[in-house]
């Protein structure tokens, strides 16, 4: 397995006026300048092609199927790029509120991965969406196995901890986490990478959409816990290296071989 550099994407998110035509054009331009810093894959925000607070109307309308024209464009822009993207996007559900979904799409425009948001949060996330009934599968690409959450998911130990369990090397999480919320991106996320032994990349908004104002700090944690990259506040790209011979070693000493799972019955609960 080769080493993997991912570039995440901490952005405003266009103005909803622009429609999603001028998110397109803002990717297209960003995967360009991740390739051009040898990035193999770019990480986006959550809902990062149509904006995350931008109310039920707006969502149900935006919404589409995952093979849909968003997923089309995205598909032709990593292939113009030569670079893998995962976006995140309404996808459009026959029976009840749209999904909070991301996709992630090879350099060659094939999607090979595929998530629903299953952990909804606030009145926000469960006026807009449909709560996704499945748990993350990972899928495998240029060697590494890879897992999807969105943003609030990755609070919870268990979701990471099953796609640990699947075997996953890294974890690529876009989100929208707000101001005041700080503790995730400094404690959360490298205790999930370091307790589950694989990386964690989670990619934030920036900005502001009406009321609501995100906080960047994306950020990379390597497979000990330690940040191998953070943003500020501001828009920007960040980028970071996944080192298979550093997780190889963190795995020396993996929780996931002296766990007692006979003792853990009632957290299912």
């Amino acid at each position: 397995m080769q080493d993997l550099t991912i570039a995440l994407w901490q952005t405003a998110y266009a103005p909803p006026a622009a429609g999603t035509a001028e998110a397109l054009r803002r990717l297209d331009a960003t995967a360009a300048e991740a390739r051009a810093q040898a990035a193999d894959l770019l990480l986006c925000p959550e809902m990062g092609l149509t904006g995350y607070a931008i109310g039920a109307e707006r969502v149900a309308t935006l919404a589409e199927p995952r093979e849909g024209p968003l997923a089309q464009a995205v598909a032709a822009i990593a292939q113009r790029r030569g670079i893998a993207i995962v976006y995140g996007y309404p996808e459009r559900n026959p029976t009840g509120k749209p999904f909070n979904a991301t996709q992630a799409i090879g350099p060659d425009g094939v999607p090979i991965g595929h998530y629903r948001k299953t952990h909804l949060y606030g009145d926000l996330d469960r006026a807009q969406f449909s709560v996704g009934e499945s748990a993350s599968q990972v899928f495998t690409w240029r060697g590494w196995r890879l897992g999807l959450l969105i943003c609030y998911d990755v609070e919870f130990p268990e979701a990471v901890r099953g796609l640990a369990l699947q075997g996953a090397d890294a974890v690529l999480v876009p989100t929208a986490n707000m101001v005041g919320f700080d503790e995730v991106q400094h404690i959360l996320v490298p205790a999930r990478a370091l307790e589950n032994r694989l990386h964690v990349a989670y990619a934030n908004a920036c900005g502001s959409e009406g009321d609501t104002t995100y906080g960047g700090l994306s950020t990379v944690a390597c497979a000990r816990g330690t940040v191998l990259a953070r943003a500020g506040r501001g828009p920007g790209l960040l980028a970071a290296t996944l080192e298979r011979g550093a997780l190889q070693a963190a795995r020396q000493h993996a929780y996931l071989n002296d766990r007692r799972a006979d003792l853990y019955g009632p957290l299912a609960g």
